[in-house]
């Protein structure tokens, strides 16, 4: 497997925690301690514009598949609808009051859940905006929801070590996931449902059976906290990002190690913790505390 260096966009003035594709091709969303939503153009690479203000910190931005709006969810609780047609803010969620961590979507339901420090999941119907559930996890931070392939499952990483998986059909509890010592951050479903990947501030990666729920294997991934763990659109391979500023590339069938990119492996990487992950096909992006969007080419 080989990686190179694709380009690199600069241009926020703080940390950033959240990057997301727009549903148009070739556009990027990104957002952290900047007073901004900044939107990027990864066909010409380069900067377009400010969306929106934002009031505070942005830990979370979801564009959800098939429609024209953006949610962007801040340190507040808030969360900002964005309409793409006509290009402003058409409302604000505001049913948490701490931070929110992670916006996913259920497509098939066309319903919306967002992730709180508050230890609860809100579930909004996507095209009212309406609320329609409010799910209780945890009495601690929610940080991560992953929707299983069939969305018919999810699995959500919790601060108190844990993960909960629940079915999304009626939100019913089907198992808690023990093994973590520290903090879940990021959850994810590999691309043939057979799995869960979970990773957290101990450093961790687990992977769990969807049908048994029993512990696969845990690897020591990272040095550091492992923030975010996404797999490939199509590919049986997953990446990881940590706080000890590498990025490192996974088989999904085998979870044998097939790539670092990191300043030590001698790429031009991050300077500071990398916290989120985007692929577009075969080309990976992180964005980091050094305020950085770098892309990657993948060659398999």
């Amino acid at each position: 497997m080989k990686a190179e260096q694709a380009f690199e966009l600069t241009g926020h003035q703080n940390p950033i925690f959240s990057a997301e594709l727009s549903q148009k091709p070739g556009l990027l969303f990104t957002g952290g301690n900047d007073k901004g939503v900044v939107e990027w153009s990864l066909t010409k690479q380069e900067f377009i514009k400010v969306m929106f203000q934002v009031p505070g910190s942005v830990y979370a931005i979801h564009c959800p598949v098939g429609l024209p709006l953006m949610f962007v969810g801040l340190r507040n609780g808030q969360v900002l609808v964005f309409n793409f047609i006509e290009q402003k803010i058409i409302t604000t969620l505001k049913q948490h009051t701490k931070p929110i961590f992670d916006i996913k979507s259920i497509a098939d339901k066309g319903e919306l859940l967002i992730a709180s420090e508050d230890g609860s999941v809100s579930v909004w119907n996507l095209k009212d905006l309406n609320l329609l559930h409010t799910i209780k996890i945890s009495t601690d931070t929610i940080r991560s929801i992953a929707i299983s392939p069939n969305q018919k499952q999810m699995a959500i990483g919790c601060r108190d070590n844990n993960v909960q998986v629940y079915h999304t059909d009626d939100y019913a509890p089907l198992s808690t996931l023990y093994g973590h010592t520290m903090a879940v951050f990021t959850t994810q479903y590999t691309n043939d449902g057979r799995y869960i990947l979970s990773g957290g501030r101990d450093a961790q990666v687990k992977i769990w059976d969807t049908t048994t729920f029993e512990l696969v294997k845990s690897i020591p991934a990272h040095l550091f906290a492992v923030n975010h763990i996404l797999a490939h659109p199509t590919l049986p391979y997953f990446a990881t990002a940590s706080m000890d500023k590498s990025i490192k590339i996974w088989g999904a069938d085998d979870f044998k190690l097939y790539k670092i990119i990191s300043r030590e492996k001698g790429y031009a990487c991050h300077l500071l913790s990398i916290n989120k992950l985007a692929w577009v096909g075969d080309q990976l992006i992180s964005v980091s505390d050094d305020k950085r969007v770098l892309g990657w080419d993948i060659e398999f």
